[in-house]
């Protein structure tokens, strides 16, 4: 759907009219970053017992959040109509809609039935067109994410958002407004969908009271390792921007936020279309798929309830660990003790239950590691699981080395973007290429074991009889 026009310039009146203000910073269009907040004085909060005043602060009625959301249902009939049979699942979805409905508000080709506008329809107008995340990329520029954590996020994540519109548009077949946009015309498109959902993600904050949430003029502030403000909510609800305690500003330079030293490269390319190598975190998910030859793997995931993923990531001081709870169900079998039964309710209801030693823990699959480390054969399971783990990593790492000697073609993908995949293809290598290493230097000396060694000598011992027997019955035979 074509999208409004609000510029910059009008900005400042939309500021007065809605009760946003600005004290002694401005928006500004900062070259190489998109539009930022800037100082228009020295800014400094070195001063002991002097707290300054909020650099920018927002009204809560202008919070986009779920209580947000809410309010304007109340207030529109057609949107109330389309949240009550497509939203109500989670905050996200419920922004998503209001979104939708800003973008038909604001666009020219709004025919002027659903409703009066809002602030954010004027606002909306100012938030770009195109989002550097992943899920907005061409596919040559979404092919140089393979080998990385993100391949398959961003595949899965497509699919997800593919399935959420077509779902949307059958929700809404039977209200003529929303289906005759969706579904008639097609004025509103997967493409719109897509860019809603970036929008949300690289522009969303976890607030205090107010949780996930959406906040104009705030969400023009950039990111940065060296932050020199924090926002926060005010005893009225209002979002207020501050600077930090022993931060400087000069005059024209920026005032940042950090969004998240906790999130990986991975996450952060993601969420906002960049890596900061700096601040980001040392950690990776991958996901994981069960032993091809294992006859449980179907019982082991439909108990496990969740997608199975292997997360590294690096300590403070550079050790790697690694968390992936579902590898302790992948290495164990019957032979172990591990068993699942149906069993039937007096209801007539069937349930698959997992059973280690002949004790139910099929509401803890989580903690199966705990459960098995009182076994006697702990450090054979040990040695499995780090097997695997191994396996993994040696299988990304080879795709990430096959993916880095790529060239790009001129004009092919984007420079911003062929720079930030390379960032976090470097970071992921390095991750990787330590944790190899510390995990193959444990499993080393898991081999050393005496459990592990009785264990391997009684493996090859029956494999040496098994051979003897069979060459036997052969002898015989002839």
């Amino acid at each position: 759907m074509r999208r409004g026009r609000f510029s910059l310039d009008d900005l400042p009146a939309w500021c007065v009219l809605n009760d946003v203000t600005f004290v002694d910073v401005k928006v500004a269009d900062i070259s190489g970053r998109g539009y930022g907040l800037i100082a228009e004085r020295y800014l400094n909060n070195e001063v002991e017992n002097v707290e300054p005043p909020a650099l920018l602060t927002v009204p809560k009625d202008l919070v986009l959040s779920a209580e947000g959301v809410e309010e304007y249902a109340k207030e529109n009939k057609d949107f109330r109509q389309l949240l009550d049979v497509a939203g109500h699942k989670s905050t996200r979805g419920d922004v998503l809609l209001f979104l939708m409905a800003q973008l038909v508000l604001s666009s020219p080709d709004y025919n002027g039935s659903l409703g009066p506008s809002t602030p954010w329809t004027q606002y909306f107008s100012l938030l770009p067109s195109q989002v550097p995340s992943p899920t907005m990329w061409t596919e040559t520029e979404l092919s140089l994410l393979k080998g990385t954590s993100l391949e398959s996020a961003v595949s899965a994540k497509l699919t997800v958002l593919t399935k959420e519109f077509d779902e949307l548009r059958a929700k809404a077949a039977d209200l003529p407004y929303w289906n005759e946009l969706l579904s008639i015309d097609e004025s509103i498109t997967i493409q719109d969908w897509i860019l809603l959902d970036a929008l949300y993600r690289s522009r969303s904050l976890g607030l205090p009271k107010s949780g996930e949430s959406m906040v104009p003029c705030l969400d023009l502030v950039n990111h940065s390792s060296q932050a020199s403000a924090y926002f926060d909510e005010n005893n009225k609800g209002d979002v207020a921007l501050y600077l930090r305690k022993g931060c400087a500003v000069s005059c024209g330079c920026e005032v940042t936020i950090d969004y998240g030293k906790d999130k990986s490269p991975a996450e952060m390319l993601f969420s906002y279309g960049f890596v900061d190598s700096v601040s980001a975190a040392r950690s990776l998910v991958l996901p994981l798929e069960p032993l091809d030859d294992d006859p449980l793997a179907t019982a082991k995931l439909h108990t496990f309830g969740t997608k199975p993923k292997l997360e590294l990531a690096e300590e403070e001081h550079g050790t790697p660990l690694w968390n992936a709870p579902f590898i302790y169900l992948m290495c164990l079998n019957e032979e172990d003790g591990l068993h699942f039964r149906v069993l039937q309710e007096t209801d007539g209801s069937r349930h698959l239950k997992m059973f280690w030693q002949d004790i139910d823990v099929t509401d803890v699959p989580n903690t199966i590691e705990n459960l098995i480390r009182d076994h006697e054969l702990y450090p054979i399971f040990e040695l499995r699981v780090l097997t695997v783990v191994l396996n993994v990593i040696e299988h990304q790492l080879q795709e990430l080395t096959e993916n880095r000697g790529r060239a790009k073609a001129p004009g092919s993908v984007r420079e911003e973007i062929w720079q930030a995949v390379s960032n976090l293809n470097s970071l992921e290598t390095s991750l990787l290429q330590s944790s190899q290493q510390v995990f193959e230097e444990q499993r080393s000396q898991l081999l050393e074991h005496d459990t592990v060694v009785k264990y391997l000598k009684s493996m090859e011992s029956d494999q040496n009889d098994i051979a003897a027997e069979a060459a036997y019955e052969e002898e015989d035979f002839s």
